[in-house]
């Protein structure tokens, strides 16, 4: 009950605090304004997130404004409950809850399908710059 409660509130404070583009941070990395690290998940196709319900509790989409406008490779996908999500070159963005800090990326290479993205759109197995981990 306490954890369920401890990421809802998490999720709501990632997903409610930022609506900007994406930019590229310390690293190359791509970030939100606030320098959280952006991800994405191989199971997703161009254009269509794959990730909903519990992956979404620990994977939080990179959530658009109602007004936000796709600008050269940062592109948005809608949700399949109608929420748009920012993209870039098609592949939807994601956070990782594990991560407590800008900058982190604790998060890069979960389960061998999520990569933090590079400047340039490219993926961390995209850029042969990731370490499987088995958790």
């Amino acid at each position: 009950m306490i954890r369920n409660a401890l990421c809802a509130a998490l999720l709501g404070a990632i997903c409610g605090s930022v609506h900007a583009q994406s930019v590229v941070g310390t690293a190359g990395l791509l970030t939100d304004a606030a320098g959280r690290v952006l991800y994405t998940f191989d199971k997703d196709s161009t254009g269509k997130s794959a990730c909903y319900d519990q992956c979404a509790a620990l994977w939080p989409p990179f959530v658009a404004a109602a007004d936000a406008r796709a600008t050269g490779e940062h592109t948005l996908v809608t949700r399949s409950d109608g929420s748009r999500q920012w993209a870039v070159r098609g592949k939807p963005l994601y956070y990782y809850v594990g991560d407590s800090e800008a900058g982190q990326t604790t998060g890069d290479g979960r389960g061998g399908v999520w990569h933090v993205v590079r400047d340039g759109g490219k993926t961390s197995a995209e850029a042969g710059s990731y370490r499987p981990r088995d958790y």
